[in-house]
């Protein structure tokens, strides 16, 4: 009788401790999925929306930013044939993206820069030292034969991480 008191009572201990195990693993799974709630965000929603795409995800503390260009809200190119004045306008829209979330361009961490004219970018590029001025990110550099619309010359994509 004895043995099977102990036995029961070895029993209940292993099912408490799996319980237990089994609660903090569930704890852990609701708060992962808490913080890592999507968010869409939309710069310029009938283009975008005309275009088929999300100008950014929000992932937990990860923002993943689609290509700027330099267009108005009509979807009208900025500044044709001057490479330096669409940088700048794509990262001003790439800013505001940025500061919708609470980011900045500290929290950059990968960049990519499409162009159709590599050396009026390269040109051009010292611009880039007001944007990063703590550190530059990763970043791919490409010629490319055209970009979505006529007379873009530049289209810049961004990752970046907010942490805790």
């Amino acid at each position: 009788m004895i043995k099977i008191s102990l036995f029961a009572n070895g029993i209940l201990m292993i099912a408490c401790f799996l319980a237990g195990c089994s609660n903090a693993d569930n704890t852990k799974s609701t708060a992962a999925t808490q913080k890592d709630t999507t968010e869409y965000f939309n710069l310029r929603p009938k283009l975008e929306k005309d275009y088929g795409y999300s100008h950014a995800v929000k992932i937990g503390n990860d923002l993943k930013i689609s290509g700027a260009v330099s267009m108005n809200d009509s979807g009208i190119i900025v500044a044709p044939g001057n490479m330096e004045q669409q940088m700048k306008n794509c990262y001003g829209d790439l800013e505001k993206i940025l500061q919708h979330y609470g980011y900045t361009f500290d929290d950059v961490f990968a960049e990519n820069v499409y162009t159709t004219d590599m050396a009026g970018f390269i040109k051009a590029s010292a611009f880039r030292n007001t944007i990063y001025k703590k550190q530059f990110p990763t970043g791919t550099w490409l010629e490319v034969k055209g970009l979505a619309v006529q007379g873009q010359l530049i289209e810049i994509d961004m990752e970046a991480h907010k942490g805790n």
